[in-house]
């Protein structure tokens, strides 16, 4: 009898194995509005398009819990560590504004930073709403 049951359990066992065995690797695919891991460093440029946001966010929460001030020197950036300074320059008419992340976003394909409607009117934006920039990191937020 108890060989038997040796038997049974040891066959279960194998079956356990042998299924686990066959399941193979899972792949998930990456999500499409996730960015691949970056680091950044101080002295860092960053270049492409830009745009900004101002009257329909003014007041409402940014991303890292301030209240948002369209007036103020501010941006968005996907992944900066919020509180990084950055020195932003417009390569239409190279007027530079420096600026502070502290809300995530662009969300618009294609951009790489959204400027509080302020900054972006330092540096001429207003008029097309979006346009090349080179921006440097001088400060890496914590």
């Amino acid at each position: 009898m108890k060989t038997k049951r040796y038997i049974k359990q040891l066959s279960l066992v194998f079956y356990f194995f042998f299924l686990t065995g066959c399941a193979g690797h899972v792949h998930y695919a990456k999500a499409s509005n996730r960015q691949p891991f970056q680091t950044f460093r101080e002295g860092q440029v960053l270049s492409g398009y830009c745009s900004y946001y101002g009257k329909k966010f003014n007041g409402r929460k940014t991303a890292n819990g301030e209240v948002f001030d369209m007036y103020q020197l501010t941006a968005a950036h996907r992944a900066l560590p919020f509180n990084t300074i950055l020195e932003v320059e417009n390569l239409d008419n190279h007027k530079k504004v420096r600026v502070r992340v502290n809300d995530r976003g662009p969300f618009k394909k294609g951009r790489i930073l959204d400027l509080s409607y302020g900054a972006a009117k330092r540096i001429g934006l207003i008029a097309t709403g979006v346009a090349k920039i080179k921006a440097k990191i001088i400060h890496l937020g914590r």
